[in-house]
C-alpha cells in the first residue's frame, strides 16, 4: 500500500473572519495545520496572537465539577444556548458549583464524624469488659490511664518491671497483641510511660465523645454511626439529583466552551500582518476539492493549494493507505515510526511476514482458530486493537497446523485424513525434521533479508540516497557480497566449484572495497567533490571498523532467523509435554489436563511467538531500509474527551 499524497494548502483573509474560519476547519475533519509563522515570520511582517484564551476559567470549573462529581461531561447539541451571555452562562455554571459545594462539605463532614465513630468502635470493641466510665477514669487527677495494645512478647517481659508503680490489664487477647490498660500515679507517669513506649506499646487515645462503659459506647457508637451513614447517603443522593438535573444544561455549556476553547488556541498557529491572517497546513489530495469549497460563500478568504513538497520548511504529515487486511498491522508501524512522505509504506510487507512468521511458529490447526475466534471476539466487543491481527494470525497458524498435522497437540489426529486423500508428504512431523526446520528458518531468513535490502535499494534510487542504494551494506554492494557468500557457501556444500580467485575477487573483494570507500564513491556518482575529514587515518580506521560491523551485522542477523525454527520446535515440544501429562492421569482427568495444557501452551507461546516476531520484524527487517522519521497525520479537531482542570 502506499502513503496519502498531501497538497500544501495556504489560507489568506481579515483577521474578522479568522475564528469562522477556524471554526471550518476543526469540523471539515481532513486538515493538519502547521504554525504559520514557520514561513512567515517576522522579517514578514508577520506576527504571531499572544492573546489568553478567555474561555478557560469556564471550562476549569466545569472540569472541576466533573471531577467531584465523577460525571463526565459529554458533547452535545448547543444551538439554543449560543445566543445567551457569557456572564449569564458562567453566573449558571458559579450557581451550580456553590450549590455542590455545599453538598460536598456536608457530605466530608458527615463522612469524618462516621470515620472517626467507626474508629473509637473498633478501639471501644477491644476493651470489652471494662466496667468503669470513660469520663470517670479520665477525670482522675493522680491516677495517669493509658489505653491501647502490647505486644504478646513485650507482654511476657512485664514481671521484669514489677518493681514499678504501674498495674496493666488486658481486656482482649489477640495472636500478636494484648489491648488493654495501665494505670500508674501521676508523678510516675513519664517513667512508665518511656518503660511501655520501649516495650512497643502502642497508645489508642478514646475520643471525647465516648461515654460511658465500654457496652454502653458500643451501643452509642453503633447509634452514630448509624446516623452519619444516613447523613453520607443522604448527601450522595442529593449531589446525584443536582448532576442529573443540570447535566443538560452543563453538557451545552461545555460543547459551546470546548468548541470555542480549542477554536481560539488554533489562533496560535495563524500569523498575522495589520488586519490579515495566514493560516498554513497539509490535506490529503482526495479532500482538496471539497476543502476548497468550504470557503466559497467567504468573500475575504483565499484558498491556494500547491504541492506537498512546496515549502522546504515544513515536512509533509502521513497518513497511510492500507487495504482490509493490512490495516491492522499499521500499529506496528506507528509503533516504529511513520515512514518519511517520499519513503514508502511497509504495512503490507509487515503483515505479510508477521503473519507468516507468526503461523509457522504457532502452528495448530485448533490453538490457531481459538485465537482467531479469540481475537475476533475482542474486536467486536472491546474494540481491542490487536484483535483484528490475533485473527489474521490465528489463520495462519492453523493453516500451517493443517501442514504440521497438529490438533490441539494431537500430531495423529489429521494422519487417516491425509492417507485418505493420497496426500503423502503430509503431514510434516515437526520433531522427524528437526534439522530441516532450522536450515528452513535460515533460508526464509535470508529470502526475507534479501528483500529488505532490494526495498532499500529502491528508496534508495528514489530518494537519490546513491551512498546506501548503491555502496551502503543494505545497498547493491551489500546485496553481490551477501548473494556471493551464500552461494558460495551452498555451492561449495553440494560439490560445485566455482569459487575460485576471479569469483572472490569480482563478488567479494570489490563489494567490500565499495562499501568501505561508499562516501567518497557516492560524491564521485554525483559530480561533487569528497572532503576527508580527520585525515587519511582516521578514515581509514573508522570506515573499517564500520566495515567490520557490517560483516558482523550479516551473520548474527541470518542466525537471529533460527529462532522461528526454535519456536517452532518450542512450541511442539511443550505440546508433547501437556500430552505426556495426558498419558500420566487417569482417563476421567485426561480431558482436564489437555484443556489447560492446551490454554498454558496457547498462552505463554502466544505471547513470546508475537514478541519475537515483532522483534524480527524492528531490528532485521526495518533496520535495512526503514527510517521512521515521518510525522503523522493529525487533522485539528475539538477534542471533547479532554477536561480542563
Amino acid at each position: 500500500m502506499s502513503i496519502e499524497r498531501m497538497e500544501f494548502v495556504n489560507i489568506a483573509g481579515l483577521t474578522k473572519d479568522l475564528d469562522a474560519v477556524l471554526v471550518r476547519l476543526s469540523e471539515c475533519g481532513c486538515f493538519h495545520i502547521e504554525s504559520a509563522s514557520k514561513i512567515a515570520g517576522k522579517d514578514k511582517g508577520f506576527s504571531s496572537f499572544k492573546e489568553e484564551n478567555p474561555y478557560t476559567a469556564v471550562l476549569k470549573k466545569l472540569g472541576e465539577i466533573a471531577a467531584q462529581t465523577g460525571v463526565k461531561p459529554e458533547s452535545t447539541d448547543f444551538s439554543d444556548i449560543e445566543s445567551k451571555s457569557a456572564s449569564a452562562l458562567e453566573k449558571y455554571v458559579d450557581d451550580v458549583r456553590a450549590r455542590l459545594k455545599k453538598l460536598i462539605e456536608k457530605k466530608k463532614a458527615a463522612e469524618d464524624k462516621l470515620n472517626a465513630y467507626e474508629q473509637a468502635l473498633n478501639q471501644v470493641n477491644h476493651l470489652k469488659g471494662l466496667d468503669a466510665d470513660f469520663q470517670q477514669i479520665f477525670s482522675c487527677e493522680y491516677i495517669k490511664v493509658r489505653f491501647g495494645r502490647l505486644p504478646v512478647d513485650s507482654y511476657n517481659k512485664l514481671p521484669y518491671y514489677n518493681d514499678k508503680t504501674f498495674y496493666f490489664t488486658y481486656f482482649t487477647e489477640e495472636t500478636e497483641y494484648y489491648w488493654g490498660v495501665y494505670f500508674t500515679p501521676a508523678s510516675c507517669a513519664e517513667e512508665i510511660d518511656d518503660i511501655f513506649q520501649s516495650l512497643y506499646f502502642e497508645r489508642m487515645h478514646i475520643a471525647d465523645f465516648v461515654h460511658g462503659t465500654s457496652e454502653d459506647a458500643v451501643e452509642e457508637l453503633k447509634a452514630m454511626i448509624d446516623e452519619n451513614r444516613t447523613e453520607t447517603d443522604a448527601c450522595k443522593k442529593d449531589i446525584a439529583e443536582l448532576m442529573e438535573k443540570e447535566k443538560t444544561q452543563l453538557d451545552k455549556i461545555f460543547t459551546m466552551y470546548k468548541s470555542r476553547h480549542d477554536n481560539f488556541d488554533l489562533r496560535n498557529k495563524a500569523a498575522i500582518t495589520g488586519d490579515k491572517f495566514l493560516i498554513v497546513g497539509f490535506v490529503p489530495k482526495g479532500d482538496s476539492e471539497g476543502f476548497m469549497k468550504l470557503f466559497d460563500d467567504m468573500d475575504g478568504v483565499s484558498v491556494l493549494m500547491q504541492p506537498a513538497d512546496a515549502n522546504g520548511k515544513l515536512q509533509p504529515p502521513i497518513k497511510l493507505k492500507n487495504n482490509k487486511f493490512t490495516k491492522p498491522f499499521s500499529m506496528f508501524v506507528e509503533m516504529y515510526g511513520l515512514p518519511s512522505y517520499n519513503g514508502i509504506n511497509p504495512t503490507t510487507f509487515v503483515a505479510i511476514t508477521y503473519t507468516l512468521l507468526f503461523g509457522i511458529m504457532f502452528g495448530d490447526v485448533g490453538q490457531g482458530l481459538v485465537l482467531a475466534i479469540l481475537g475476533a471476539l475482542l474486536w467486536k466487543f472491546k474494540k481491542f486493537s490487536l484483535g483484528p491481527i490475533l485473527t489474521r494470525v490465528g489463520i495462519s497458524g492453523a493453516v500451517f497446523g493443517l501442514i504440521y498435522g497438529s490438533v490441539f497437540g494431537f500430531e495423529e489426529l489429521l494422519d487417516p485424513v491425509y492417507e485418505a486423500l493420497g496426500i503423502t508428504f503430509l503431514p510434516f512431523k515437526i520433531m522427524e525434521n528437526v534439522t530441516t526446520i532450522l536450515i528452513g528458518a535460515i533460508v526464509l531468513g535470508v529470502f526475507i533479508m534479501f528483500i529488505s535490502i532490494l526495498i532499500n535499494i529502491i528508496i534508495g534510487i528514489k530518494n537519490k540516497q546513491l551512498e546506501s542504494a548503491l555502496f551502503g551494506n543494505n545497498g547493491v554492494a551489500g546485496l553481490i557480497f551477501f548473494g556471493s557468500i551464500l552461494v558460495g557457501a551452498v555451492a561449495t556444500l553440494f560439490g560445485a566449484h566455482i569459487v575460485n580467485a576471479a569469483y572472490i575477487i569480482i563478488f567479494v573483494i570489490l563489494p567490500l572495497a565499495a562499501m568501505f570507500m561508499r562516501e567518497p564513491l557516492s560524491c564521485w556518482v554525483k559530480g561533487k567533490k569528497y572532503h576527508m575529514e580527520g585525515g587519511v587515518g582516521d578514515f581509514i580506521a573508522s570506515n573499517f571498523f564500520e566495515v567490520f560491523e557490517f560483516l558482523l551485522g550479516y551473520a548474527t542477523n541470518t542466525l537471529s532467523f533460527v529462532r522461528i525454527g526454535g519456536f517452532v520446535l518450542s512450541h511442539a515440544s511443550m505440546m508433547l509435554v501437556v500430552m505426556a501429562l495426558a498419558d500420566y492421569v487417569s482417563a476421567g482427568a485426561v480431558p482436564v489436563v489437555v484443556i489447560i495444557g492446551n490454554i498454558f501452551v496457547m498462552g505463554i507461546e502466544g505471547l513470546l511467538v508475537g514478541i519475537q516476531t515483532l522483534r524480527l520484524e524492528f531490528y532485521e527487517i526495518f533496520s535495512r531500509f526503514y527510517s521512521g522519521d515521518g510525522i503523522p497525520f493529525t487533522p485539528v479537531k475539538i477534542n471533547y474527551d479532554e477536561t480542563i482542570e
